[in-house]
């Protein structure tokens, strides 16, 4: 690495940043079941929606070795990221997009993923799901994360009403998705609550 840091040590140095600097990375628990289902699936390539600081795209790297294209619109994210994967020697298996999701699709309108990962803006969970799943191998998984969302309820009067809406459409969402049948879906109570979307043949 070119920081002489041990992996052990560069993750702590990611995660002692996320903290500091308030980024939502994905949890300990939900970062080892996607590890769980990469290797499972013996994914190869695979998309993902929210790089925030690059932490868990680099973290599917260096566990599964498949590569990944990686998309995110905030441009301080976006340097950090680069930053982060670069120091971490693996260029030549991450590429990082900044755009919005949704402008980035006629750039990868020809790509194919084994698995699309989305941990991104919630209410736009739909949308994202919509838009990429056209780019999904046959029998190939859409994970989305955060879909507890710290286990806010929509009913919690405690919560302002942008946040209660958020946790509507993300309940929405997650009836959407067990609605697919396009998809055998399943939620997990792991880390923030991960569904599960596999393709049908």
């Amino acid at each position: 690495m070119r920081n002489n840091l041990s992996f052990d040590e560069f993750d702590l140095k990611l995660k002692d940043y996320a903290k500091e600097h308030k980024v939502p990375i994905i949890l300990d628990e939900g970062l080892s079941f996607l590890l769980m289902l990469i290797k499972a699936h013996g994914a190869k390539n695979i998309l993902e929606i929210g790089s925030a600081i690059g932490y868990s795209s680099i973290k599917m790297v260096k566990e599964t070795g498949a590569s990944i294209i990686t998309l995110e619109r905030n441009i301080d994210m976006y340097n950090e990221a680069v930053k982060n994967i670069k120091d971490a020697n693996l260029e030549d298996k991450i590429r990082v997009i900044h755009k919005d999701a949704f402008d980035a699709y006629e750039e990868l309108k020809n790509s194919k993923f084994d698995i699309i990962f989305i941990d991104a803006a919630k209410a736009q969970y739909q949308r994202f799901f919509e838009t990429y799943e056209t780019l999904l191998n046959d029998k190939g998984i859409i994970i989305c994360d955060n879909m507890d969302f710290h286990n806010l309820k929509e009913d919690d009067m405690n919560l302002s009403r942008s946040v209660r809406g958020l946790v509507r459409k993300l309940s929405n969402f997650e009836e959407w998705l067990l609605n697919n049948k396009n998809y055998d879906t399943s939620i997990y109570s792991i880390g923030d609550g991960v569904s599960v979307s596999i393709k049908k043949g």
